[in-house]
């Protein structure tokens, strides 16, 4: 373990100003509240955090960081508390303290729902001090470099598997490749073990039959600088085995068609001297094409910046050559942790500054929960990048694929929303045209527009998938709403009750309502009863029953006299509220077997099962709804007849009579054929269903005027 005095030596050696009776403090307080705890591995659990500490002091942090890693558990794992710690530490040390503790607190649930919380809350803590997201990266690093002691198997793989999914990429993100690397190779081992194994195996054979490959290739290009009059340190190593082995799966390959697996790292004084290099370079050896990026005039998002290019070096070995200054490799090692060298270490605790934590943080403002949230962070991580400009000149970094409605959203979320075109390199494009690297994209906007639900499956970054989802989403609400305001006021008519929403609001904790609009959109959602909206507020009086001596239509017919018509729809297997109409081609009957068809701009039209006019939708199955009647719906019905009646005195008198008698009501008539001895008419009759209008039929039948009766069918 590190002693005290060598932890406090460490710091000192590259922050003189450093307070080292903090230090002391802080080792002397982990080390006596961690007391006899043990690690999985055996070693005294203080050593953990002693780990953590010195991994921060090989990345110069301030004396601030290594004290909150000296002290990141003893919250969760001792008797600690957040007031003891910022009683002796301060109020600074306690809030860093405070957010590694509750990350690692709520990280310690394996379910995915917890993860996503987890690095939801991960994100807000770095938003305000990055430095959170530096010790929880040295933690996972020391926690991942004793994984094999732990012996559940499923659990060394979870961990790994979120190391690779999570903690890897946000090294990434803020440019610490050293720990990515780490981080990568480590959570590979246990997760792809012999993958790892042959690879490595085949990165010691070529190292054993190159011989001094490494050392010869270095010196040749000492000389070819030389003679380019400039100097640089150059050093070389074989890429990592994760690497190579993405490189494998993308382009399907083995790993002996892989010749680029050596990196040659140039590191030199200025900025003019990397361009040198690289002209000397490409002036002694063939380039390979398509190899060359500069990342100095367009840095990465997490601030590296170097020239990368590929070449057939000396005897004929293809190698990367990376060309840096000193600042730029600091920075590329350590990404944001070299800013405390080269900033005087005051502008880098805010995270917002960053754009890819401020568009995270845009994600989060937009995505409905936790998981939705990190879903959607992965697309911003995971993918190749593409460096596009605005007419201005500003650099967009985006995803691979990425088309121009990300980029929209990239620039700012109002300007995604009010997409309409685009302009790539001054053309017009449509707006699922991907984008390549150094395309200029101007965006045309209209005030009047607004997301398209399509895009969700062209665009590919995170923020404009949660933009576009919370603009569906809250669209959807406001039609809900919509809907259910109107059912209710219909409803609250319809009972003979005056309509006012202040009358709503006491109802809200009843129907887990936080507002009235909350309360509308379950109901036009279906999943709240306008009815028992309207009993709530007017609990109904209960009526004498009375003699069941009428036919259901006529009762049903009585209530809408009255004014009460119940509002529950008659068929089963519709969303309250959703627009419906019966086919008149059939005329569908309770009773009957029937089908709904969607039909654009008109909802969902109910057929009798048997009607000829299914035929024409054969061939369209995603139109056809499974629906059927609802017993406990009462409300009237129209049955079309079809009528021959002799035509002589007294013979309408007599159909309506007997349609009346048997409690029909007619509705419409229509004479369709006329002749000197009968009539044809087409008679719509309300009925409360299939049987109702049978029962007219045999009675009209039976009626010596009447000539004939059938059912019409249209």
């Amino acid at each position: 373990m590190i002693r005290q005095y060598e932890l406090v030596e460490r710091v000192r050696a590259y922050d003189p100003t450093t307070d080292e009776a903090a230090l002391d403090r802080a080792y002397v307080y982990a080390m006596k509240m961690h007391g006899s705890q043990t690690r999985a591995s055996g070693d005294p659990y203080f050593s953990h955090p002693l780990e953590v500490a010195g991994i921060l002091t090989e990345m110069k942090l301030d004396h601030g960081t290594v004290i909150t890693a000296l002290l990141h558990d003893v919250i969760e794992d001792t008797e600690a508390t957040l007031a003891d710690v910022r009683n002796l530490f301060g109020d600074e040390i306690a809030r860093l303290v405070d957010g590694v503790t509750k990350l690692t607190r709520i990280e310690l649930q394996s379910d995915r729902t917890k993860q996503a919380e987890n690095f939801r809350k991960l994100v807000l803590a770095m938003s305000q001090d990055i430095r959170v997201l530096l010790v929880k990266l040295a933690d996972r690093v020391h926690n991942m470099r004793t994984l094999h002691f732990i012996k559940n198997p499923d659990k060394r793989r979870r961990i790994a598997a979120e190391t690779m999914d999570i903690y890897a990429p946000l090294a990434a993100r803020i440019g610490i490749n050293e720990i990515k690397d780490e981080l990568e190779d480590l959570a590979f081992a246990e997760i792809n073990p012999d993958a790892r194994t042959s690879i490595k195996a085949r990165l010691d054979y070529l190292r054993s039959q190159g011989g001094d490959m490494v050392e010869s290739i270095i010196a040749e290009l000492h000389e070819k600088l030389a003679d380019a009059g400039v100097h640089a340190d150059i050093s070389g190593r074989m890429k990592t085995p994760y690497s190579i082995w993405q490189k494998m799966q993308r382009k399907e390959v083995g790993i002996e068609q892989l010749s680029d697996i050596m990196a040659f790292r140039l590191v030199v004084d200025n900025i003019g001297d990397c361009y040198q290099c690289l002209g000397a370079m490409h002036g002694s050896y063939p380039v390979v094409p398509g190899r060359f990026k500069d990342y100095i005039s367009t840095p990465k998002p997490n601030g590296y910046r170097s020239l990368h290019t590929g070449v057939i070096g000396p005897h004929r070995q293809r190698i990367e050559v990376q060309i840096r200054t000193r600042e730029m490799h600091d920075v590329a090692e350590l990404g944001v942790a070299a800013h405390w060298n080269y900033k005087q270490r005051d502008a880098i605790n805010e995270g917002k500054q960053y754009r890819w934590i401020r568009e995270l943080l845009d994600i989060l403002e937009q995505a409905s929960g936790p998981e939705e949230f990190l879903e959607h962070t992965k697309l911003e991580m995971y993918q190749d990048q593409v460096f596009c400009f605005t007419p201005k000149g500003d650099l967009i970094a985006l995803p691979q694929g990425a088309v121009p409605i990300d980029f929209a959203y990239a620039v700012h979320s109002e300007v995604g929303d009010r997409t309409v075109g685009a302009k790539l390199n001054g053309r017009l494009v449509p707006l699922m045209t991907q984008l390549r690297n150094g395309d200029q994209v101007e965006i045309v906007t209209s005030k009047t527009s607004t997301p398209s639900p399509n895009w969700e499956q062209i665009v590919v970054t995170g923020k404009a998938k949660a933009r576009i989802r919370r603009f569906v989403r809250l669209k959807r609400r406001q039609q809900f709403s919509d809907l259910g305001k109107a059912m209710l006021q219909k409803a609250f008519r319809q009972e003979g009750h005056p309509f006012s929403e202040k009358q709503l609001e006491p109802l809200l904790g009843r129907f887990h309502a936080e507002a009235v609009e909350d309360l509308y959109a379950g109901i036009g959602e279906g999943l709240e009863s306008a009815l028992e909206v309207i009993h709530a507020v007017h609990p109904p009086v209960v009526e004498p029953k009375k003699e069941e001596n009428v036919v259901p239509i006529a009762r049903a017919r009585g209530r809408a006299k009255k004014g009460r018509q119940k509002d529950a729809l008659p068929i089963r297997g519709l969303i309250d509220g959703m627009a419906m109409h019966f086919a008149r081609c059939c005329h569908p009957l309770p009773g009957e077997r029937i089908v709904g068809i969607v039909t654009t701009g008109k909802g969902v039209t109910i057929h009798t099962i048997d009607c000829e006019t299914l035929e024409g939708f054969q061939d369209q199955p995603e139109r056809w709804l499974d629906v059927a009647w609802d017993d406990d719906a009462e409300s009237a019905h129209v049955g079309r007849l079809d009528v021959v009646i002799a035509n002589e005195p007294g013979s309408l008198g007599s159909l309506s009579t007997v349609i009346g008698k048997n409690g029909g009501n007619i509705m419409n008539l229509k004479i369709v054929n006329r002749s000197v001895d009968f009539f044809e008419m087409l008679i719509d009759v309300e009925v409360a269903d299939i049987r109702h209008l049978t029962t007219i039929i045999a009675a009209l039948r039976a009626t010596p005027v009447i000539n004939s009766v059938d059912r019409a069918r249209g």
